[in-house]
């Protein structure tokens, strides 16, 4: 068990999907605005670096996990005119208000919705070219399974492309990312919100979730080979990509020599 799955939002006893549910239903009506204040609105760009790094592969049929409130489908409708995204969330709530905003794009043949739990999709397996996911996955209960079924459903020679937080590892941000990340966060979050567990559980998750190396490592052995990762804003976000072999590839990816992991700051 990784760290980051012991963290839970409201309480240490029971599982955390059910309370990582409750939790977003209770904050979906804020959760925009909290996400691009407390962001200063560069999330916008992590997720648009992302999706220029995964335009390359030209992918048509894309599966958004975690998708919340679809920023993340929006912005690949746009940048990479796909045939079809599915936003599959835990939390209808969340997913409510992402129908909401794909309405008004008018992508509605372009963008679904449904909920669906990542440790058991209701997919058919190499049924997407990509799989995507902004500030999601730290989220899982089970971060191997999860990411296995992820593995499952995208095509062979398809790809992965997370976006998540992280936590700076040099002076001078680390200490200020610290200071900001445990005063002003978990409080302007709270009084917003209403929720005073969501900002905290915040915190503690991304300083708790497997990263770089680590996370490239957990990644192959979900399956995936030509792992890299890249640090963005002084380390405050990190971007994961990864490709699903082909059929001709190895079957063991852990020990063939592309899964070295390519790193970039």
């Amino acid at each position: 068990m990784y760290k980051q799955e012991e963290i839970k939002p409201y309480s240490a006893q029971g599982d955390k999907r059910p309370q990582v549910e409750r939790m977003f239903d209770n904050i979906a009506p804020t959760y925009d605005r909290l996400n691009h204040r407390l962001s200063w609105n560069i999330d916008r760009l992590w997720r648009r670096r992302a999706l220029k790094a995964l335009r390359q592969f030209a992918p048509r049929d894309i599966l958004d996990v975690a998708t919340g409130t679809g920023d993340f489908a929006l912005m690949a409708a746009q940048l990479m005119t796909p045939r079809r995204i599915l936003g599959i969330d835990i939390s209808e709530g969340m997913m409510t208000i992402g129908r909401q905003k794909v309405e008004k794009a008018q992508l509605q043949g372009v963008i679904s919705f449904a909920k669906d739990d990542c440790e058991h999709l209701s997919l058919a397996s190499n049924s997407f070219d990509a799989a995507i996911s902004a500030f999601g996955i730290r989220n899982f209960a089970h971060l191997d399974t999860s990411l296995r079924e992820l593995q499952r459903v995208v095509r062979p020679g398809g790809h992965l492309c997370i976006v998540e937080l992280s936590t700076p590892q040099h002076f001078p941000m680390k200490q200020l990312f610290w200071l900001y990340a445990h005063s002003w966060l978990p409080t302007y979050g709270r009084l917003i919100s209403g929720d005073k567990h969501a900002y905290e559980y915040l915190i503690t998750s991304i300083e708790a979730f497997p990263q770089g190396e680590t996370m490239m490592n957990i990644l192959q052995k979900a399956g995936f080979i030509n792992t890299s990762f890249k640090r963005y804003t002084g380390g405050i976000c990190t971007m994961y990509m990864a490709e699903k072999p082909a059929a001709t590839d190895a079957p063991c990816p852990q020990n063939d020599q592309q899964n070295n992991p390519k790193t970039t700051s």
